[in-house]
């Protein structure tokens, strides 16, 4: 079903151990969200056999992910892009800046006036491209876009995969609303499949993780 909406952009920070792994910070409001297109890059591998294709493996690369916002405050411009604010209040950036990954999530409504909910585990975002204009006769909203890398998670889930986009259907079955209603307090994190249970073990432990 198609999507006529979009709304509710967060971000949560990213804290990572030795290993890598992430932790998520609790989610913030990152912007008014007005676009979000989002690409995904594939790597693949083909094996010829009996002069014809015998197996075919796809698997996540990396993606894109462009966001039109309505503006970017100084806070987040720090969190995303490693900008820095002066002793005057004054946001300064330097060709040194690079942000840390941080985890995004965002919905878009359905025609059925249900929502599609989103997080995207690792994205890394560049500097945000700004456009400006002059006015003129009539006028015209200039507002930033801001494009981040979105990768996989260093983090492996309960069966040792690891994930780099979670996505939920409200009013989907077998969709309990507690996991619609804490959508953003926390960074959605994924349970076992619909006939297991999570794994209550240290994957470290178990040569699961890769």
């Amino acid at each position: 079903m198609a999507t006529i909406g979009l709304d509710k952009l967060f971000y949560a920070p990213i804290t990572e151990d030795e290993r890598g792994e992430e932790t998520y910070g609790t989610p913030k409001v990152l912007a008014k969200a007005m676009t979000a297109d989002l690409t995904v890059e594939l790597n693949e591998a083909v094996l010829y056999a009996d002069d014809g294709a015998a197996e075919v493996v796809k698997e996540f690369k990396s993606g894109t992910l462009s966001l039109g916002v309505d503006d970017i405050g100084a806070e987040t411009a720090g969190d995303l892009t490693g900008t820095t604010i002066d002793a005057n209040g004054v946001v300064i950036s330097s060709s040194e800046d690079g942000g840390e990954p941080v985890a995004v999530g965002f919905r878009a409504k359905k025609s059925n006036g249900k929502y599609r909910y989103y997080w995207l585990y690792r994205v890394k975002f560049g500097i945000p491209a700004t456009n400006l204009a002059t006015k003129g006769d009539s006028i015209t909203f200039s507002t930033p876009t801001i494009e981040g890398t979105i990768m996989r998670r260093n983090r492996p889930d309960f069966e040792g995969k690891h994930p780099w986009k979670a996505e939920v259907t409200e009013g989907t079955e077998g969709v309990d609303q507690s996991v619609i209603d804490g959508w953003y307090e926390e960074v959605y994190e994924p349970a076992g499949d619909l006939n297991l249970s999570p794994l209550p073990v240290d994957l470290h432990d178990n040569g699961l993780t890769n």
